[in-house]
């Protein structure tokens, strides 16, 4: 055991304050774990894991599991470095970060979930662990050993991981929990996922390290969401956009008495939506950008400013400059004692070394704080002129009947251009393609203009809710040239 792992002195410090107090509450507001149960939950399933070397990689992928914080905090103690798998992961996806992270062991709600191998039901707990036959020794970590794996994407089609240490992970919760004003007085909401970057760090760590309980809730649905908000009385709701909306949408919603405070992340927030919940349900909505990188980086303090894209100022503890100041919008420097030690297994240095994290948005200055404006990687390139797919949205947007829209470019297969300028448009039934393009003439320059609009019925989120241009450039392709317009995007 590591005793001086900053992490567990906190849990020791929240254990000698809370001891007794619940800890865990299912979504109908019975209690599923004390802290004290968590403490003893933490001795049992270090007796499944003592066979595990210090450094071995154990993946974790039980979605917003009662345990989640008892097996971290019985991994810190065996110094074994943890993988969250989202369960909605793809097999292919999953077994290639299996691989690559080199991983021994995986801990899953039933068995049969991974390669085969001989499952070990945990006792008195519906939690399987499995020793992979293919899992190879751990890594060479050197002198820096992780605690944590964060699962990203990479530039190509295959995963690669997030190094994170325990002083690294505790400043991010120590950050946002000072700039958000989160208490152990407070009641976390846990809908977002615990193997998310954005619910691990807004929700596991401040229970281990401050102290704040939180409700385990498995039904995402909207209605079930609400209704379960209401019951438990939760304070604080991390959610995303696409909560948002459909709370919006919804008629006949329960008071939510003791909800204080809803953030959202994981993709930009319209302003739209966050006046229609303002106005419906007298609350703001505080958006929080950030990455799996550095943690948190920027947040709406006062959530009243219902600009599309705007995040606020820097979190507190984080240092965010831009690298082009003299530009409209520019990339960002990062630094903070929550950033990353790097990727792994190939590092990255112009990206992420050294306390120093560079996003590939584009951020520009406005009023008090700062607004996404595009990303790097989004830059639609028409015949060597560049497109930014957010000025084309926001032009967008400003017509009436006009709900949502993204731009993106696809290939033409002309020869003559490198891209084309696209996008997937949700509106009212009336409008229609051709007076969005007109629309669109009208101001944006020729090269701005799209090709074609799309119009749809819902534009496919993943479990973060963020929208992938580069999926809809694929799904909306030169063969949907004679596709109906009114389509369902799935």
């Amino acid at each position: 055991m590591k005793d001086d792992d900053p992490l567990l002195l906190a849990w020791q410090a929240t254990i000698s304050r809370k001891g007794e107090d619940p800890a865990v509450f299912h979504a109908n507001g019975s209690i599923a774990r004390t802290f004290r149960d968590i403490e003893e939950h933490a001795c049992g399933f270090n007796a499944k894991i003592r066979d595990l070397i210090p450094g071995t990689v154990l993946a974790v992928q039980i979605g917003n599991h009662e345990d989640w914080p008892a097996i971290f905090i019985a991994c810190l103690r065996k110094q074994l470095v943890v993988l969250p798998l989202d369960q909605s992961i793809g097999e292919q996806q999953r077994d290639a970060a299996l691989e690559i992270c080199r991983t021994s062991a995986v801990v899953s709600v039933s068995p049969g979930e991974v390669p085969p191998a001989t499952p070990d039901a945990l006792q008195g707990s519906s939690l399987h662990i499995t020793r992979l036959q293919t899992a190879q020794s751990p890594p060479n970590w050197g002198e820096i050993v992780p605690t944590l794996l964060k699962l990203t994407s990479g530039t190509t089609a295959a995963p690669r991981a997030i190094r994170f240490r325990s002083h690294q992970l505790l400043a991010d919760c120590n950050q946002i929990c000072d700039t958000m004003q989160i208490s152990d007085n407070d009641l976390n909401f846990s809908v977002i996922p615990v193997s998310h970057s954005y619910g691990f760090s807004n929700l596991l760590t401040p229970l281990i390290a401050r102290g704040v309980p939180m409700v385990v809730s498995r039904d995402r649905t909207p209605r079930a969401v609400l209704a379960d908000l209401a019951r438990t009385g939760a304070t604080v709701f991390p959610g995303t956009p696409v909560f948002y909306q459909a709370f919006c949408d919804m008629g006949d919603v329960p008071p939510l008495p003791k909800l204080r405070l809803c953030i959202s992340a994981g993709a930009p927030l319209s302003s739209a939506v966050a006046e229609n919940f303002c106005e419906k349900f007298n609350q703001t909505i505080h958006s929080f950008y950030g990455a799996s990188e550095s943690g948190g980086i920027c947040y709406d303090r006062h959530g009243k400013t219902f600009e599309d894209g705007f995040v606020g100022q820097p979190m507190e503890g984080v240092e965010v400059e831009l690298i082009d100041p003299t530009e409209s919008a520019s990339q960002i420097r990062v630094r903070s004692a929550a950033v990353s030690d790097g990727y792994f297994p190939e590092p990255d240095e112009q990206k992420l070394c050294n306390g120093v994290f560079v996003p590939d948005d584009l951020l520009a200055r406005h009023d008090s704080g700062m607004k996404i404006v595009g990303r790097i990687s989004d830059v639609i390139n028409v015949a060597g002129k560049k497109v930014n797919p957010a000025e084309v949205e926001a032009h967008l947007l400003r017509f009436t009947g006009v709900r949502q829209a993204v731009v993106f470019g696809r290939l033409t297969g002309s020869g003559l251009r490198n891209e084309e300028v696209a996008a997937c448009v949700l509106a009212s039934p009336g409008v229609s393609e051709n007076d969005l393009l007109r629309f669109c003439r009208t101001s944006l320059s020729g090269w701005q203009v799209p090709k074609r609009i799309f119009l749809v019925d819902i534009i496919p989120t993943n479990e973060r809710g963020k929208i992938s241009r580069r999926e809809l450039a694929r799904q909306f392709s030169e063969r949907h040239e004679s596709s109906p317009l009114r389509t369902l995007a799935s």
